[in-house]
């Protein structure tokens, strides 16, 4: 994802939900609804957690340093985390309790047109920044459905707002919906139960932003078609015959680590060698630009090794052989 294209969606999300946020408290003081009280504090907390993606986009911009080398791309992970943080919190649980409240001490709606008239703008807000959403992210979500293009995007900024902006509209219209039932029978009860269908909906989404962006966190390999791309580009057929075992990691959203162990021929001399290494780095970076860290180890291919398969205790993470009962 280009930082331009998730910028301007945030950017779209962040102006709707502040000017949503004022209209929406607004209505909450002229007729107490606790679906617009719900619905306001919503907005608020997407407006921070826009603020939150633009801090955390910045940060990423970052040079490296002898600190921190591989640079500082994964601030835009943490920052989408901290999203799905305030959105379970503020947004989620207040909406939860506030519903809870409403529904132990029911009063009717005052000046009723305010809320309603909110609700209509606020759908026609969010629908404007939920398109933007939805462009921006179709550009680059080519054949996958919706679910496996938030699943498997390595940028946080667009699954993040598609996923507010898609919830925010849901909760439009069940703040639309407890309006209207407490109007048509009198009973501000239902008021209480669309604030708690809005809150128990934003925990929801934010327990799916906390999953994925966690997996970011963890780091992630890159998707299986880069994966085929750098292995074509590293294999030249005549000094690297081929590839014994690779790893990727995404230090970022734009920034690839590939580590592999390269087959050589056992003839072959180390200026051989070496130039041969520095001209499969070239071709991974052309087929795949954001593979900017390449870490490439010449080996003698060994059929018998090979047939062993990977070695667990290779891999960071792996099983401890040292662990044990007691120990």
């Amino acid at each position: 994802m280009s930082a331009s294209g998730g910028t301007r969606a945030i950017v779209a999300a962040l102006g709707a939900n502040l000017a949503i946020a004022v209209s929406k408290f607004v209505a909450f003081a002229f007729s107490g609804s606790s679906s617009m009280l719900a619905e306001g504090v919503h907005s608020v907390a997407d407006s921070g957690n826009q603020f939150l993606l633009l801090i955390g986009g910045k940060k990423a911009q970052r040079e490296a340093t002898e600190q921190h080398p591989f640079g500082y791309g994964r601030e835009r992970y943490i920052y989408a985390f901290l999203v799905s943080i305030v959105l379970f919190s503020i947004g989620g649980m207040f909406a939860i309790y506030e519903g809870y409240e409403k529904i132990s001490h029911p009063h009717e709606l005052e000046n009723w047109y305010w809320p309603v008239a909110v609700l209509a703008f606020a759908i026609c807000a969010e629908g404007f920044s939920f398109r933007t959403a939805v462009k921006e992210s179709s550009e680059l979500r080519g054949t996958l459905s919706w679910a496996q293009f938030i699943r498997r995007a390595k940028a946080p900024e667009l699954p993040v707002v598609l996923l507010e902006d898609f919830g925010a509209l849901i909760g439009l219209v069940l703040a639309l919906g407890g309006v209207g039932l407490s109007l048509l029978t009198g009973n501000g009860i239902w008021d209480g139960i669309g604030t708690v269908c809005i809150g128990v909906l934003l925990v929801l989404i934010a327990l799916v932003l906390a999953a994925e962006t966690k997996s970011l966190l963890l780091g992630e390999s890159a998707g299986a078609d880069v994966v085929e791309e750098i292995k074509a580009a590293t294999v030249d057929g005549a000094t690297v015959t081929g590839i014994i075992h690779m790893r990727t990691l995404h230090l970022g959203p734009e920034e690839l680590l590939v580590a592999a162990k390269i087959a050589v021929r056992h003839d072959d001399t180390a200026a051989e060698v070496a130039a041969a290494i520095d001209a499969a780095e070239a071709r991974i970076r052309t087929a795949v630009p954001i593979a900017r860290v390449i870490y490439l180890e010449p080996d003698i291919y060994s059929a018998a090794e090979a047939a062993k398969g990977p070695d667990p205790e290779a891999t960071p993470g792996g099983p401890n052989p040292h662990a044990g009962g007691g120990h």
